[in-house]
């Protein structure tokens, strides 16, 4: 794929991602879905200042090929993929590019059943952008599409956050980080209204602070904030909120894996952990998979991208799955990650058991992990040397049953990761380093 990798079409705005790209893409759906009858589509934005522009580019294309379309304006990834499926949409687009800087974007399609559009129709969308001709005919008179306000779409998809609440959140002093990004118009307001006391920082959002310093890509800010202000328990969202990491009361951070170890144990014990399995990818942690196997609890490993996770997770109907970095998906509720969503998840924990996220999560002893990303001049070539599987090879025999060595290469960077587990981080140090250093000698790694 040229413009589309595992998350949508993202890039710096203007240079790698322009306007004209979003208006072909609008071009593109407004024609595809509307070819039998007068297609609808969502749209949904983060806080980046370009986003204003990409939504202008995309209502423009899009009605230009007869689609009617509707806005969200500011609001969460996962509330465009919940309005799509609720509400009959054709399709779903969010312009955001998650936890990258202000300076990036993206455009992220989502289908009428609210999962990541098909990979087979971003092929196409990227044979139209590339192609000399215009063969897409443009509406005319009374077919031309037109734009609704569609704010009401947010406000449904706060009401069914609220309505997941089995208790109140009364007496619970609860920390937001809401990295100036799309959670801040959402998540405050839930918390208020189930009646938490609600501390929120990352709330002045102003077009290029997105993720500056806070939010999930920094969560040492509200670790500090969950200790300052004696907090019981602390939730920080990344750009587009379809992820969350959280901080337990003794400020100590609850990763993706940590929240899906207290999660299935929570729903093993209610039944309701389908197949009696967690899906995970192949980057969480070995300690994860221990504490899984003390509890009983089966689980999957997935290529790394919640695209994958869900895969698997609609295949196999599991009920629960996700990523280290917060990317947590509970498929009762939704068919995406879903940061906000996943902190009301673990509130129900805290509540249910009666005991702060420090004392559930006791038993999850998580190992060192060490990541390395190096830059290759191909990564096919790099990732296949004999000599560089051979040290691969020698360091998981080291490693045996007490640590992992894992060597990925990315989807979106010329760029090789080298990630060891281990007891001890002096072991992962230099586990990765020798595995790095025969990169570098065969010539692979580019400064």
């Amino acid at each position: 794929m040229k413009y589309f990798g595992t998350d949508g079409f993202r890039g710096e705005a203007n240079v790698d991602l322009n306007v004209v790209h979003a208006y072909k893409v609008g071009r593109f759906l407004g024609w595809y879905y509307g070819q039998e009858h007068k297609a609808r589509v969502i749209i949904g934005k983060d806080t980046r200042r370009s986003s204003y522009m990409f939504e202008d580019a995309l209502a423009s294309g899009l009605t230009a090929s007869g689609a009617d379309v509707y806005l969200l304006h500011v609001t969460p990834t996962p509330s465009v993929s919940y309005v799509v499926r609720t509400e009959q949409f054709d399709c779903g687009i969010m312009i955001s590019a998650s936890h990258n800087p202000y300076y990036d974007n993206g455009l992220k399609v989502i289908n009428g059943k609210g999962h990541k559009l098909e990979t087979e129709i971003e092929e196409k969308i990227e044979e139209y952008i590339d192609s000399e001709e215009d063969a897409i005919p443009f509406a005319t008179r009374e077919n031309i599409g037109c734009t609704v306000d569609y704010a009401i779409g947010r406000h449904r998809y706060i009401g069914y956050l609220m309505s997941l609440a089995t208790r109140s959140f009364k007496n619970i002093r609860v920390g937001l980080d809401c990295a100036n990004g799309s959670s801040y118009s959402v998540a405050k307001g839930v918390f208020d209204a189930l009646g938490a006391t609600t501390f929120a920082i990352g709330m002045e959002p102003d077009g290029t602070n997105i993720n500056a310093g806070c939010g999930s890509t920094h969560i040492e800010n509200l670790q500090k904030y969950v200790r300052e202000y004696n907090l019981d328990v602390g939730f920080a969202y990344d750009g587009d909120a379809d992820r969350c990491l959280a901080v337990d009361d003794k400020g100590e951070v609850i990763d993706g894996d940590a929240i899906l170890y207290l999660c299935g144990c929570y729903l093993k014990e209610k039944g309701e952990l389908n197949n009696n399995t967690v899906v995970t990818t192949v980057m969480s942690n070995l300690g994860l998979y221990k504490a899984l196997d003390k509890k009983g609890i089966a689980y999957e490993k997935t290529a790394v991208g919640d695209k994958y996770v869900n895969a698997n997770m609609t295949e196999n109907g599991h009920s629960l799955g996700g990523e280290q970095s917060g990317h947590i998906i509970f498929s009762k509720y939704a068919v995406t990650g879903d940061g906000i969503l996943t902190s009301l998840m673990l509130m129900e924990v805290m509540l249910e058991k009666k005991e702060k996220l420090s004392e559930l999560r006791k038993e999850l002893v998580i190992y060192p992990q060490l990541l390395k990303n190096v830059h290759v001049a191909d990564k096919p070539a790099a990732r296949n040397d004999e000599d560089v599987i051979a040290a691969t090879k020698k360091v998981e025999e080291a490693l045996g049953d007490e640590g992992r060595i894992l060597l990925r290469e990315s989807g979106t960077e010329p760029v090789i990761r080298v990630m060891v587990e281990a007891k001890e981080q002096e072991l992962c140090e230099k586990y990765v380093d020798e595995v790095v250093e025969v990169l570098r000698k065969k010539g692979h790694a580019v400064d």
